[in-house]
């Protein structure tokens, strides 16, 4: 498949800048098959349109205040992304200007100490977070300096302060894991949930830690060629099992999906992902798909394209008619495999 085939015209302008307010305000595109328009509803509907049997699926990853501003001993500005930690307590991280630091480099800010490492290409590096006037190099002590020097990494297409930090977070979110949010969460209340679940609905959640895999563009020609980076995921039996026993499995972001057919692909419920979901995937556990409107040539768009076809370039269509908002703080769309990947 051609790259390009996955570009469409994305005004500035529809690009969210804010959430909408309150969570579940924002709008949702239905998407109910070819041969019929799409309805327009909002999120806070979702309840309508759930019933006895299914099972939302949810990503309770939580967001890390992983973007670093740092100085060079020269006093030059450097920034640093933590992507994921690893095992041996290093982390492994975005690095800009990258071609300006170099292993070995220490960077500062404050009493933040961050030694940078191995070169890992693609301006990634090992580094290693120290200071504060103690040598621990546990996960809390990390944390502890993240919260100290971090900020809550937003992505480069919004441009708009975030007057409250905790929108940029789910409210079912728990372990501080990822780089990015798993957006189409974004849009959940607890008390939407309840209704969810008082209309026969289950709840359940899983963790991916968004990060490299999701975010990065696709800047090759051909779709297949594009490398997806892993990331770490977790799916328990149990879910596992009410998935399989499940009418329908709606899946709250491509996230969900990738952690769920991961899992499924595999047999293994804890570990790390690199699946690229495109083309003829067949899908083995996941229905139905609540999800935001992606960015043009992204691994996102492609998964959304296995899903449903081609048919997301008249719904994508539909939605800046009808002037839905895109992206990260953008509306949804909720789109059923039952349709088939035509149109």
């Amino acid at each position: 498949m051609d790259t390009a085939d996955f570009d469409y015209r994305l005004p500035a302008a529809a690009i969210a800048q804010v959430p909408a307010e309150p969570r579940d305000a924002a709008r949702l595109l239905v998407d109910r098959g070819p041969r019929e328009q799409p309805a327009h509803r909002r999120v806070a509907d979702l309840a309508e349109l759930v019933g006895t049997g299914d099972l939302l699926v949810v990503n309770d990853t939580r967001v890390l205040p992983a973007r670093l501003r740092l100085r060079r001993a020269t006093g030059g500005a450097v920034e640093v992304l933590l992507l994921h930690r690893r095992p041996d307590g290093s982390w492994e991280a975005l690095v800009k200007p990258s071609g300006r630091v170099r292993p070995g480099t220490v960077l500062t800010h404050r009493d933040l100490v961050v030694a940078v490492a191995e070169d890992l290409g693609e301006g990634r590096r090992v580094v290693r977070l120290s200071g504060g006037g103690d040598g621990d190099t546990d996960i809390d002590a990390d944390m502890m300096r993240l919260d100290g020097h971090g900020e809550i990494p937003l992505p480069p297409y919004i441009h708009e302060p975030l007057g409250d930090p905790e929108r940029y977070q789910t409210v079912f979110a728990r372990r501080a894991a990822s780089v990015a949010a798993p957006t189409a969460g974004l849009h959940l209340t607890h008390a939407l949930l309840d209704r969810c679940r008082g209309a026969g609905a289950d709840v359940v959640t899983v963790e991916l830690e968004v990060g490299l895999g999701t975010f990065r563009p696709i800047t090759v020609d051909t779709v297949e060629d594009h490398h997806m980076h892993a990331e770490p995921y977790r799916v328990t039996g149990d879910v596992m099992d009410r998935c399989l026993a499940a009418r329908r499995v709606i899946a709250v972001g491509t996230t969900v999906v990738r952690a769920l057919e991961a899992a499924a692909c595999t047999g293994i419920r804890e570990g790390s992902t690199d699946l690229f979901i495109h083309g003829d995937h067949p899908f083995r556990i996941v229905d139905a798909l609540l999800t935001n409107f992606h960015v043009p040539r992204s691994s996102l768009l492609v998964l959304v394209d296995a899903f449903i076809g081609r048919r997301w370039r008249s719904l994508y269509a539909a939605g800046l008619d009808e002037g839905y908002r895109f992206l990260s703080f953008g509306d949804a769309m909720l789109l059923d495999r039952r349709w088939g990947r035509t149109g």
